[in-house]
């Protein structure tokens, strides 16, 4: 990568979803499993990507379920299809976290600020911040990973980003060219 150092066994990898693994709808949310859609390329690149990371951690966040749009058990099926196809297709996601309330709502654990990033850390003790990437697609998801000390990619959409990030993208398979 541009200016990234070698990426070795004991890097983690943070990904944001919407916009990420699977395709943004603007303006609305994923509310069920056939709404669902992969980004480009993703699953034929995921092994690749997998293998390049001792941990996969994604960290959304999901206001759907404050709306009332969804409840938590409808988050979680569409979560557990979405790990069973990248499983399948060979990248393993150890843990998802989710971040439900409002915008500016409380508690404080959406993106950007850094709850989900010490969760993920306290069930995985090796994860150091500084061997980790983070990869989305908002202000919010560079920012999460700067803040913590992290390489950040931004994958490129409509959405108007003024962070900047450490590299660009179009989409998170491109990721593998670089590992």
């Amino acid at each position: 990568m541009t200016n990234f150092p070698q990426i070795g066994p004991d890097w983690t990898l943070f990904l944001d979803r919407d916009g990420v693994i699977n395709e943004r709808i603007f303006d609305s949310y994923i509310l069920d499993w056939s709404a669902f859609r992969f980004t480009e390329g993703l699953l034929a690149n995921a092994a690749k990507i997998g293998a390049a990371f001792a941990r996969i951690i994604v960290v959304t966040n999901q206001q759907c379920i404050a709306k009332g749009l969804l409840v938590q058990d409808q988050l979680d099926e569409i979560h557990q299809h979405m790990c069973n196809e990248l499983q399948k297709a060979g990248l393993t996601v150890d843990l998802v976290l989710v971040a439900t309330e409002f915008k500016n709502g409380l508690p404080k654990r959406r993106k950007p600020n850094s709850s989900m990033a010490y969760e993920a850390q306290a069930l995985f003790p090796s994860i150091d911040f500084q061997k980790s990437i983070m990869v989305g697609d908002t202000n919010t998801d560079i920012q999460f990973g700067k803040r913590l000390g992290m390489k950040t990619i931004l994958i490129e959409s409509k959405e108007i980003v003024k962070e900047i990030p450490d590299l660009r993208l179009a989409n998170l398979s491109e990721l593998s060219r670089y590992l």
